[in-house]
């Protein structure tokens, strides 16, 4: 028996609009995973390596999530747990996108593949789950976001939220820049990397204290130094949104035309696109964190002793 009355298990957990999507995102997950183990597969290429990735970590970081919120072991933990959970919501969502995107593109056919209809009808299955899976996520985030007058963790905010949406995207950079960019070619170019690596690990810095409730460590106050180095982060990117395209597409230092001999999905051509399209998606993400960041009232958090 509980000797303070209490209770051990969490019924809005189950019994809510957030439990009521956690267990969407639960049963969707484990449709998808389910079906591209027994039919649909993912081989033939990163991929498919990478979209399963996907699926099988969220499952699993949803599991948990639903196993602590409904015994309650989060109070457990030395973590802000509703930072954390929104947090995640947030990733999940863009990474449940991103799959449910790459999936079809990459095997999903209108004609019936050599191993037969049955492969691409659960192919399309999976495809139909992973695109519910992002609605189930984002409708966590929804939920959990702040609104006036209640008070909430910072990553359920506006700018807390774009915090997630800056390291996402500066992964597709990182990623494009791994992709044969050839940005050790010019030392402005390797300035911009480097522009977008203080960047990432800063978000990231900032993500990790409110995570982990430490905000109250730093010697500045929290709001201070999240509005400081946003105007750093806009600063650093509007600058890496000019130099990019100038030292990779003017005639000078590159080319502004894609080259007709490059290889489809190898073409540092591409690479260099995506680099500087999604520079500006950023840049554009870092604005809009400084305006909102403008409008947040902080309420510090004291660490754990």
């Amino acid at each position: 028996m509980n000797p303070q009355g209490g209770q051990y298990l969490n019924k809005a957990a189950v019994f809510s609009s957030l439990g009521a999507a956690r267990l969407s995102q639960l049963a969707l997950g484990c449709s998808v995973v389910a079906m591209v183990s027994h039919s649909a597969g993912y081989s033939g290429g990163s991929y498919g390596v990478f979209c399963m990735a996907v699926w099988c970590a969220c499952f699993g970081m949803t599991t948990v999530v639903f196993f602590l919120d409904a015994t309650r072991l989060h109070a457990c933990l030395p973590v802000s747990w509703d930072n954390l959970t929104v947090a995640f919501a947030a990733l999940a969502t863009l990474m449940y996108v991103t799959a449910s995107v790459v999936y079809p593109v990459y095997f999903v056919r209108a004609e019936c593949p050599y191993a037969g209809c049955e492969v691409r009808n659960f192919r399309v299955a999976v495809t139909v789950c992973s695109i519910a899976g992002s609605l189930a996520y984002g409708a966590e985030v929804i939920l959990s976001r702040a609104k006036p007058g209640r008070v909430v963790g910072y990553m359920a905010t506006v700018s807390g939220l774009l915090k997630v949406v800056q390291g996402f995207v500066a992964c597709i950079i990182f990623g494009a820049l791994a992709n044969g960019s050839e940005y050790s070619r010019h030392v402005a170019t390797i300035y911009c990397v480097v522009v977008y690596a203080v960047c990432f690990a800063m978000t990231t810095v900032v993500v990790i204290l409110t995570v982990s409730g430490r905000t109250g460590c730093l010697k500045l106050p929290f709001d201070r130094f999240v509005v400081v180095y946003t105007l750093l982060a806009v600063l650093l990117y509007l600058s890496a949104s000019v130099v990019w395209p100038v030292f990779c597409f003017d005639r000078k230092y590159g080319s502004p035309e894609r080259p007709s001999s490059c290889p489809r999905g190898r073409c540092p051509w591409d690479s260099k696109v995506v680099v500087a399209v999604f520079s500006f998606i950023n840049l554009a993400l870092y604005v809009a964190d400084l305006v909102y960041s403008q409008r947040i009232r902080f309420v510090t958090q004291q660490p754990r002793v």
